[in-house]
């Protein structure tokens, strides 16, 4: 009798389906990780298989078998499909949905493997005769033999294209002359290359703890201010795992911080390198991702949805900024990729570094609870100095553009100096509401609970929520009025304010609108670095990760707006971006200063980083937390339920509320329903339950029959919900 083959789809199941074995198929070349088309419906699906088995809660003749093997061998190892499944079991979310998306977009689709691109070229034996008439006719084929020259004769693709421009043509030329081959890297002709100088002491004990720890599973808090080399710390660290021949899981948490550290490690760690993250290509993240799968690329960049490729043979992994809420899914599949960070160490047997100036208040407390090693860095690399931080009072002030006097006179007299100066603020576009003078009408998202952002240079009202968009009018939509006016201020109008105060000087914007296309982030940033630009504004894209030796002033426009949060993790978060964006001041050899307008100079968050540092204000929200009851010393579990109408929701929820109160012990909290603090959004009416228990085993254990009978209330087919695990975001 054939066995079973238990399939996991892209199906909001909690379960996977069993089939039987493709018919003249032996069973031996069925393994676990291979995908196969299987009929679902009328249609035909990819999926992944999990595993064979005798067993099966369907009856057998009803049972449909797969039509093909799509795979010869494995795409996943068995333990690389335990882990999944463990995750799809914490988050309590479907396990097809888990494991397709962990597979790149083509592979979903079941399509075939990418081939292998080259990602190296190497020069041939040329003669030098060739090489002097190259020089006449063919000068950039010339150029491009002499930088290969200079690097020992061999280059990574990466490497040469950021170097040479259009370098195809050039390339195709030489191949065909037979002077240049391209191949695959072979790590053992790339050294590593040893930087010229020595740690810190402080970076050296950091090195020596987690070194000590290789081979076995640790977890290691590095807690360093700004700029006291903690990316360091990571290559002596990933060069140690490197001569040991084992791999490094590199997690950092924006696509923004991608380009230099690219840049960083590749100078360091040649060979090479796989990269993921959404910025790129379907194809360039397939081929990344066999790098990965195949052990070829030792070094595996990315953001969050790196934590579930397949990493062989795994020796570090390093979480960069781990206190970062982009870490988070928010949609769909919501897991944490720091938290997974952690469990992928633990099953590899490995050290985990998480790196950050501002950790995160969880990560702080398993630090004194002795689950993480605590290794600090508190002081600047070099002869740097900590910036100076100031308040400016803007209480009764005439603003210019949402800039006070001190401010645009603190930017005159550094620009003046031949610094540079960056302003900071958390909002883009031009202004965040439109209003009519006349009949006081507002941009308010025909969708959602929230405004339509001005933007002047597109001439569109675009909501930052939803997406919804519409032409920028000339008339009120209301009375008719002309008396149409911004209300605010977004770093498009800062943009402007700022060159018309400054025109002699230079002045780059980066965020969201700026840099959307493809490669403009990386040329942005060079202008910074290079000193081209003087001044620089942008939204918290700058602020963490970035190294602006020339900076020597930060002026924040708008501090206040996250001081007054209905979230208890507001000021958190607040205190966290304010000490980020302000170590960006003075990485260089002129000591830096950081001014903040704000309305509330009194403010108690306010006053604890400006007077005293970040860590005084965790020891005092530590407390506050542990009398509150609330996370990290609880752990809690969100339902979210929207429907087209607000009342819907709130009664599938009720009857949510219901279902907890009948499968819960008294370990088990239930607050609401109650509506999202944004209750509208893109249509729909939402509305939350809130689930915590003071001991994260309890909750799990309740949440395994009870995420199970939701599908069973009287109105789960009349609304989308989800369940989202340690959240961090209850909007």
């Amino acid at each position: 009798m054939s066995s079973i083959l238990h399939i996991a789809l892209a199906a909001p199941v909690y379960g996977l389906f069993d089939y039987l074995p493709p018919g003249n198929v032996p069973e031996e070349n069925l393994v676990p990780g291979q995908r196969l088309l299987v009929p679902f419906g009328r249609t035909e699906r990819c999926g992944m298989l999990v595993s064979l088995s005798n067993q099966t809660s369907v009856a057998r003749h009803k049972l449909r078998a797969a039509h093909a093997i799509l795979d010869e061998t494995p795409l996943m190892s068995r333990e690389h499909l335990a882990f999944l499944c463990w995750v799809a079991d914490y988050y309590h979310h479907p396990p097809g949905e888990v494991l397709l998306s962990a597979l790149p977009v083509r592979l979903r689709k079941g399509k075939p493997p990418l081939v292998p691109r080259p990602d190296r070229i190497r020069i041939g034996d040329i003669d030098a005769d060739t090489l002097a008439t190259l020089e006449r006719r063919a000068p950039r084929q010339w150029q491009l033999l002499c930088w290969l020259s200079d690097r020992g004769g061999s280059a990574g693709m990466r490497e040469l294209r950021s170097r040479f421009d259009n370098a195809h043509g050039v390339m195709r030329a030489l191949r065909n002359k037979g002077m240049i081959t391209l191949g695959m890297a072979d790590d053992a002709m790339l050294p590593l290359q040893q930087p010229q100088f020595s740690l810190e002491p402080e970076q050296a004990q950091a090195v020596a703890a987690v070194a000590s720890r290789l081979g076995q599973y640790h977890a290691f808090l590095l807690d360093g201010i700004t700029g006291s080399g903690k990316t360091e710390v990571y290559l002596r660290l990933a060069q140690q795992v490197l001569e040991q021949g084992r791999s490094i899981l590199f997690l950092v948490p924006e696509i923004s911080l991608t380009p230099q550290l690219i840049s960083r490690l590749e100078k360091r760690l040649p060979g090479p390198m796989a990269v993921l993250h959404s910025g790129r290509s379907d194809g360039e993240r397939e081929q990344a991702w066999q790098m990965a799968r195949k052990g070829r690329a030792r070094v595996i960049l990315g953001t969050r949805s790196a934590v579930l490729a397949p990493v062989p043979d795994l020796g570090l992994v390093l979480v960069d900024e781990e206190h970062d809420a982009s870490y988070k899914q928010q949609e769909g599949f919501r897991y944490s990729a720091r938290d997974m960070a952690l469990v992928r160490a633990r099953r590899a047997g490995c050290p985990v570094v998480l790196g950050s100036a501002t950790p995160s208040l969880e990560s702080l407390k398993n630090t004194r609870d002795g689950r993480y090693k605590w290794l600090r860095l508190t002081r600047r690399a070099g002869t740097a100095q900590s910036p100076r931080m100031r308040l400016l009072d803007i209480r009764n002030q005439r603003l210019q553009g949402g800039l006070s006097p001190q401010l645009l006179q603190a930017l005159e007299e550094v620009l003046t100096q031949g610094r540079q100066a960056m302003v900071f603020l958390n909002r883009r576009g031009y202004a965040p509401v439109l209003s009519c003078y006349s009949c006081g009408w507002l941009s308010d998202c025909p969708r959602c609970d929230a405004r339509q952002t001005m933007h002047y240079r597109q001439r569109k009202l675009v909501c930052h929520h939803c997406g919804n968009e519409r032409p920028l009018p000339s008339h009120c939509p209301s009375c008719g009025s002309g008396e149409l006016h911004p209300l605010g201020q977004g770093t498009e109008q800062l943009e402007q304010i700022l060159q018309q105060h400054f025109p002699d000087h230079p002045l780059v914007r980066i965020d969201r609108d700026a840099t959307s296309r493809k490669g403009s982030l990386d040329h942005l940033l060079a202008q910074v670095r290079d000193g081209r630009a003087s001044l620089l504004v942008g939204t918290q894209m700058l602020a963490k990760g970035h190294h602006f030796p020339g900076v020597a002033l930060v002026g924040m426009v708008d501090v206040d707006g996250g001081l007054f949060g209905a979230d208890f993790r507001a000021a958190e978060h607040m205190a966290q971006l304010i000490i980020q964006v302000a170590g960006r001041a003075g990485r260089g050899e002129h000591p830096g200063q950081v001014l903040m307008q704000t309305r509330y100079p009194d403010h108690p968050l306010l006053q604890t980083l400006v007077n005293e540092d970040y860590a005084a204000f965790t020891r005092e929200a530590l407390k506050e937390r542990a009398q509150a009851e609330l996370p990290p010393y609880s752990f809690q579990t969100l339902i979210r339920a929207s429907a087209t109408k607000a009342e819907t929701a709130e009664q599938f929820l009720q009857q949510t509320a219901a279902l907890v109160e009948k499968l819960a012990g008294r370990e088990i909290q239930a607050w609401g329903p109650v509506p999202a603090p944004m209750q509208k959004r893109a249509g729909k009416y939402r509305s939350h339950l809130l689930l915590q228990a003071g001991q994260r085993g309890r909750l799990q254990e309740f949440l395994s029959t009870f995420v199970p009978a939701l599908s069973t209330l009287p109105d789960a087919g009349r609304v989308r919900w989800s369940v989202d695990v340690d959240p961090l975001d209850l909007y």
